[in-house]
């Protein structure tokens, strides 16, 4: 039996963050060559810090002019991001900083292990393993924590880009420490906020005046009490912030962009990387998995991981742990999953249709936990399989 009482945290960060910067600027560049090609090969790199960014890794296209003519764009696509987060500091302007793009096609000997031929089905594109969690603690089946730290962060973006709070700038991490009462969260004892604003004169107390309404309207009704700290600047002031007052780089953020550490994770980051990479389209897979295994209402929550090697299409291996909260033995669940899905990259990509320009939204704010859209986007969080896995079991 889990733990029923506890305190769990969680930590998200903005859009303006610089890890979350360099993932928005590493999916646009994928979204724009998936939009060229989209079964496009992508693995993109960036690094920001003062009045610099640099973009590196590796890219694929057919067409060798097409190519180079998305080799052309990644500068503005570079600074289109940096102007969209909100980047218009003195060492960290969109319009001014260097971008340096590193970006060359992909290895051949990585080619060959993944693309298919003759009599072989394309393989994965690298070893490793991949998590997927979901919990009904929440509507969207996500751990309250990073959920609702997400939700704070997007709800200041929202007020900040609106006009609506001028101050504020785009730098920006909250944390949440939630007491959890038979199994479900009840209350924040302790909230941590930190975001760039900016005058040098705001104090910690003019910040938690702004930014405390939008918390509480954020933040389910009777969890935030007397007894909740707030921790809002606790440092004093933030006017330094972004790639100038720390760098940044892709894939540095997995834990909050997945379950902020109530579940495992692999290892592996998302951003950057076209969905052949099973890194990215098998954790996505192992979420859609374990969301509609709890959706069919087969446990209240559910751990799926799934294992590749380079180049082999078929998974090592399918795990699923329900925690002791499972209607039917988790072995019941494993084969169900090898039944309802084609866990092979070409059939993953094909049943969440993955080859689209849709990861440039999913760099800030979670990957998981967010409504489908309807071109595509976050097709990961459909609970359309809890039929057919009940019939599997």
């Amino acid at each position: 039996m889990s733990r029923q009482n506890y305190i769990f945290t969680s930590e998200s960060v903005s859009e303006g963050h610089p890890d979350k910067l360099c993932d928005r600027i590493s999916d646009a560049v994928l979204d724009a060559l998936l939009e060229v090609q989209p079964e496009a090969r992508v693995a993109c790199e960036t690094f920001a810090t003062t009045d610099r960014v640099v973009i590196g890794g590796e890219i694929g296209l057919t067409d060798a002019d097409a190519l180079s003519e998305q080799l052309e764009r990644v500068e503005a696509i570079a600074r289109d991001c940096i102007r969209d987060i909100g980047y218009e500091q003195d060492k960290f302007h969109h319009a001014t900083c260097e971008v340096t793009n590193l970006l060359h096609r992909q290895s051949a000997h990585i080619a060959q292990g993944v693309n298919a031929s003759g009599n072989k089905d394309e393989g994965a594109g690298d070893q490793g393993i991949m998590f997927g969690y979901a919990v009904r603690e929440t509507p969207q089946l996500m751990p309250a924590p990073i959920l609702y730290s997400h939700a704070i962060l997007k709800r200041l973006a929202e007020a900040r880009k609106s006009g609506a709070e001028p101050t504020l700038r785009p730098d920006a991490k909250t944390q949440l420490s939630l007491r959890y009462e038979g199994g479900k969260p009840v209350e924040v004892v302790q909230l941590v906020l930190s975001t760039q604003h900016s005058d040098e004169g705001q104090t910690s107390d003019d910040i938690r005046e702004i930014v405390e309404p939008y918390v509480r309207e954020v933040l389910p009704d009777g969890w935030l009490t007397d007894r909740t700290e707030w921790w809002v600047n606790p440092t004093g002031t933030f006017v330094i912030g972004g790639p100038d007052g720390d760098a940044g780089l892709t894939g540095r953020k997995i834990i909050v962009d997945t379950y902020g550490g109530a579940a495992p994770h692999g290892g592996g980051a998302f951003s950057g990387k076209d969905p052949t990479k099973v890194d990215r389209s098998a954790a996505y897979a192992a979420r859609y998995l374990a969301k509609n295994v709890v959706a069919a209402g087969l446990a209240e929550r559910c751990l799926i991981q799934l294992s590749y090697a380079i180049g082999v299409a078929r998974p090592l291996s399918i795990y699923a742990e329900t925690y002791g909260t499972g209607e039917v033995p988790p072995e019941a669940i494993e084969t169900a999953i090898a039944q309802v899905m084609d866990l092979t990259p070409r059939g993953i990509r094909e049943h969440l249709s993955l080859n689209r320009p849709i990861y440039q939204r999913t760099a800030a704010y979670g990957h998981f936990g967010r409504e489908p859209d309807s071109e595509g986007g976050f097709s990961w969080e459909r609970t359309d399989l809890a039929d057919a896995l009940r019939r599997a079991v």
